[in-house]
């Protein structure tokens, strides 16, 4: 039998482990439902919630959250609007975007300004867990819904200089937009997962950019022609 030390240390060891998030929602009853239904995931923790971007940026520097779920309709504000003021605060956590409904331009614009995914609310929460334990691994979650219009919305940069892409790159960034994961990129170009790994690493370096969102940033504005 488990002695209570040792059964403290482990209790401690799986608080340790559980990703901190802070839910920002004007809707108090999805918000609060949302909040529930986090607290019951094993690896989760809320550690905080706000229905707006004013009251969110004083909270979060307390709360410091692993990752913010983040809806972009909040009444007379905009989700849009809070990344510059995290990137003032130095905040170096995740943003998942959880919304109703955005434009085209809207999505382009989230990208771009620093979210790791986009996912609708219409979802299963099984497939919001994935979403956030996917973005937390520093993955990209697009929901598909936003694929097409993303490609399609992203202005052209012809006559900027850039460097070629190899099919297989191509390839690769197509199933990165498709929110795959190494392991799942791997399987599906019958390829081994370090090879996937080293490819990542080529195309980071090709593209001067050091996460997935970054890539995915600048794969939509120099190389939509191609993806």
């Amino acid at each position: 039998m488990m002695d209570v030390n040792m059964e403290s240390t482990a209790v401690e060891q799986v608080t340790a482990k559980r990703m901190r998030l802070f839910v920002i929602d004007d809707h108090a009853l999805f918000r609060e439902g949302l909040v529930r239904l986090l607290q019951n995931v094993p690896d989760f923790e809320v550690c905080g919630q706000s229905p707006s971007v004013r009251e969110a940026l004083s909270e979060i520097p307390k709360a410091q959250p692993d990752m913010i779920l983040l809806d972009v309709d909040l009444g007379s504000e905009r989700g849009l609007d809070i990344f510059p003021s995290l990137r003032d605060k130095q905040y170096n956590g995740k943003v998942l975007v959880v919304t109703g409904g955005v434009t085209d331009r809207e999505a382009v614009q989230l990208i771009q300004a620093g979210a790791s995914g986009i996912l609708h609310k219409h979802k299963a929460p099984e497939e919001l867990c994935d979403a956030i334990r996917q973005v937390a691994r520093g993955e990209v979650y697009l929901d598909q819904h936003y694929l097409k219009p993303l490609f399609h919305s992203v202005e052209s940069n012809e006559g900027k200089v850039r460097r070629a892409l190899s099919d297989r790159e191509v390839r690769i960034l197509r199933l990165i937009f498709q929110g795959m994961a190494n392991k799942e990129i791997a399987e599906q170009l019958n390829l081994t997962e370090s090879t996937v790994k080293a490819a990542l690493r080529v195309l980071f370096d090709k593209l001067g950019v050091r996460t997935r969102s970054q890539l995915v940033k600048v794969a939509l504005e120099q190389y939509r022609d191609q993806l």
